[in-house]
């Protein structure tokens, strides 16, 4: 029988509370979105270590999308893949993490980006000893990031910067060097305001 810590107790509370769907433009509420426009489903393994340490990865600062940036493991659904395989799938493929290490605890609501991906974070407990393989044409870096810190809504600020000809806002979580921001800080702040109440 598995031991539950009391950071995976928190987090499938979390999972239970109220909430709804995020999305890159929560704090551009101004940003007028083609009504017939398609989003292409995405999943991203938001996996917490049973020490209660978050895994996150850097990005390749040579890739074309989001060079350099903090980001889940994850990416878009393949043709008869579940939310939950994309996720596991990509996390192997990026950091070598093995699915059968990987306990699901449930799925928050979806977040739409600015890239026109409607991505489902999927929330799960790494169990046992593992050590990251980053892929190296896409993850520059693996590291964590304390329960402590992404569960504290106070660790969480808006900043702004121009996009596409005017002023875009939104959240960042900045952590030692690690500058934490849009669509993954979105989902970690709407995982942080379950985690709050």
């Amino acid at each position: 029988m598995i031991q539950r810590n009391k950071a995976e107790d928190r987090l499938i509370a979390a999972l239970y509370a109220q909430g709804g769907e995020t999305s890159d433009f929560d704090l551009n509420p101004d940003t007028k979105l083609p009504e017939n426009r398609v989003l292409k489903p995405a999943a991203v393994l938001v996996a917490f270590h049973e020490d209660g340490r978050l895994l996150l990865t850097k990005r390749s600062a040579w890739l074309k999308h989001h060079p350099g940036q903090i980001a889940f493991p994850g990416g878009k659904v393949e043709q008869g893949e579940t939310l939950v395989d994309a996720a596991l799938r990509e996390a192997q493929e990026e950091v070598g993490l093995d699915p059968s290490q990987v306990s699901v605890l449930g799925t928050l609501p979806s977040h739409e980006t600015v890239t026109s991906y409607v991505v489902t974070p999927v929330v799960s407990m790494i169990r046992g000893d593992w050590t990251p393989v980053p892929e190296l044409g896409e993850v520059e870096e693996v590291f964590t990031v304390p329960f402590d810190h992404i569960a504290n809504c106070t660790n969480y600020r808006i900043e702004g910067r121009r996009w596409q000809g005017r002023r875009r806002y939104y959240f960042i979580a900045p952590y030692g060097p690690y500058y934490i921001w849009g669509a993954t800080a979105r989902m970690l702040r709407g995982l942080a305001e379950r985690l709050c109440d």
